[in-house]
């Protein structure tokens, strides 16, 4: 029935919005143009709030245009030069995240049998496996969280003491 499709609801309360804030301007700078031919007192205050209603028109139509672009990007509406982009972004995403097969898959029995090869430097986690690293008991994590935490406290009552005293450290 209609050429274009129905505005989403909050760009067309935007536009509706939009459209009467223009209307009352245009009303006012008629106002204001009829009392300042006839040399009446209500000429300068009607300039006045004219001047203010022309602002207040301009960011209601920025309004809109804003609206509408957020609503977009929320709802996913696809622009036409970008979609093909799009969909060989999505393609060469989907081969990235396909596994590789195993060259040479083992058998349960058999990885359960080889031991693992040890990192040769334990004072460096980083530079063994995932799977080699220990990770500490419960007591000792929390332990080490709540110093975390206390080191991380003392760095925020330091800045809020310099942004106190008006330093800048």
């Amino acid at each position: 029935m209609y050429a274009r499709p129905r505005l989403p609801d909050s760009v067309r309360s935007a536009a509706v919005r939009a459209l009467v804030i223009v209307a009352v301007t245009l009303v006012q700078l008629m106002i204001a143009v009829l009392c300042s031919l006839a040399q009446v007192w209500l000429a300068f205050p009607m300039v006045i709030s004219t001047v203010a209603s022309t602002v207040v028109a301009t960011w209601a139509v920025l309004d809109v245009w804003v609206t509408r672009q957020v609503w977009r990007q929320r709802h996913g509406v696809l622009s036409e030069p970008s979609s093909a982009a799009r969909e060989r972004a999505v393609d060469r995403a989907r081969t990235r995240t396909r596994r590789k097969p195993d060259p040479q898959p083992q058998s349960r029995s058999q990885s359960q049998s080889q031991p693992q090869p040890q990192a040769q430097s334990p004072s460096h986690p980083q530079s063994q496996p995932q799977s080699q690293r220990s990770r500490p008991s419960g007591q000792a994590h929390a332990q080490a969280k709540r110093q975390a935490g206390a080191k991380t406290t003392a760095r925020a009552k330091a800045r809020r003491r310099t942004q106190h005293d008006g330093r800048n450290v």
